[in-house]
């Protein structure tokens, strides 16, 4: 028996997206369930109709197709019942810049920041005008570190954080609540299909104790959830240090250390 609104999921095949779908399903949520591969999406939904005897809609889509795009915006603009989107499509990077190809890179960032936007921008307006709703943006720890090499999977999670923060100030005096979930390394396919080996990285989350734990932080209503984080003091004291650098931009002029050349 399904209860409340129902919760759209993007990259929901397998994986992060897939224990999303297990875990709104067992919660008694009706959903509609988004990926590229028809079979898989099929296989999940009849499972889950089954044990949770919840509605369950595949929707196939390649979030990197303009027109499979639009498919999935006029859905979430439409339809009055879905209460939930979680942004979860996403692709990682092999290799460095040097390996990389404008085809690839295209695509990267296709699935990872304009589909996202896209998505998140086409339901904002309902959600806003209805006073309630929830938007999911699953990002990354490397968003903060351009030390680990993948600069262009990297900075596409950055853009994932900084939009999610950018959306809950616009979008939380609405009534509409907006998350960005961090993880580290996770134990899904992904991996797989960058090209990575999987078994050669150390330490990877279980993805069920992800989704749980990134959950936990939905229900708290937390803007930003990172997981992996143990102290979560190092987060406050990151976020406090930003406020403090943007208190002492002074824009009418530049900054002593420039007046002069050395």
């Amino acid at each position: 028996m399904s209860t409340g609104h129902s919760v759209l999921i993007t990259g929901a095949s397998t994986g992060i997206g897939a224990t999303y779908a297990e875990r709104f399903a067992q919660r008694g949520h009706d959903l509609v369930i988004v990926a590229r591969d028809k079979a898989r999406l099929e296989s999940l939904a009849q499972r889950l109709r089954d044990e949770h005897k919840v509605a369950v809609e595949v929707l196939p889509a390649d979030l990197t197709n303009p027109s499979d795009l639009a498919v999935v915006e006029s859905r979430l603009r439409e339809d009055m019942r879905i209460g939930v989107l979680i942004n979860n499509a996403g692709a990682a990077q092999s290799g460095g810049i040097l390996q990389q190809t404008a085809d690839s890179i295209e695509r990267l960032i296709a699935l990872n920041t304009t589909s996202l936007t896209r998505l998140a921008a086409a339901v904002a307006p309902r959600f806003a005008k209805a006073g309630s709703g929830a938007i999911v943006n699953i990002g990354s720890v490397v968003g903060l570190a351009p030390e680990f090499g993948m600069s262009i999977y990297g900075a596409t999670k950055a853009f994932v954080q900084f939009l999610s923060q950018g959306l809950s100030v616009e979008l939380a005096p609405k009534g509409v609540y907006v998350q960005a979930v961090l993880p580290a390394g996770t134990r899904t396919e992904i991996w797989e299909r960058a090209g990575i080996d999987a078994s050669t990285l150390s330490d990877l989350m279980d993805v069920g104790e992800l989704v749980d734990a990134a959950l936990i932080g939905f229900d708290r209503r937390e803007p930003v959830t990172m997981p992996p984080l143990h102290d979560v003091a190092r987060w406050s004291a990151l976020e406090a240090a930003r406020l403090r650098l943007l208190s002492d931009i002074q824009q009418a002029h530049v900054a002593k250390r420039y007046l002069s050349a050395p």
